[in-house]
């Protein structure tokens, strides 16, 4: 099982910001891996993104003003984002801490709305976001074919 050319282009449609082409896609009837290939996907880019913008040994406050300066920026953003969770979901791309105590939706959502803020705080070209989006699609790749 690998990601898909759709599931790659989905991704690449939310981060640009084209609401259109990430519903059309979305839309379309899902993968024959019933979406786990869209899922890896997300979860790597969340990854990538982190480890693009954090180093191993930053310190918990670069992680915290961080998440501030992020629920700074809108007021549904700051409704959407727990602090607390957000700030574990980004310290377990480098540590073995354990978001398990998380519920799916408030780990989606807050992976979702941090992952946008990470690639637009690096302003990346056309060029640039492609590398981002193939680099999450290979780590994803890896994942899949190793968990199948």
């Amino acid at each position: 099982m690998a990601v898909t050319d759709q599931q790659a282009a989905m991704l690449h449609a939310y981060l640009t910001g084209d609401a259109a082409t990430h519903a059309q896609l979305r839309s379309q009837p899902a993968p024959a891996d019933g979406g786990a290939g869209y899922g890896a996907l997300f979860g790597a880019a969340f990854c990538v993104a982190v480890e693009r913008r954090f180093a191993p040994n930053d310190s918990p406050a670069a992680v915290i003003e961080f998440v501030a300066d992020v629920r700074s920026r809108s007021d549904s953003l700051a409704s959407k984002i727990d602090p607390a969770a957000a700030e574990k979901l980004i310290r377990a791309v480098y540590t073995d801490e354990l978001i398990g105590d998380l519920d799916r939706e408030t780990r989606l959502l807050t992976q979702y709305l941090l992952l946008g803020a990470l690639v637009a705080d690096e302003h990346l070209d056309d060029r640039g976001l492609n590398e981002f989006v193939g680099e999450a699609r290979k780590l994803a790749d890896q994942w899949l074919s190793q968990s199948g």
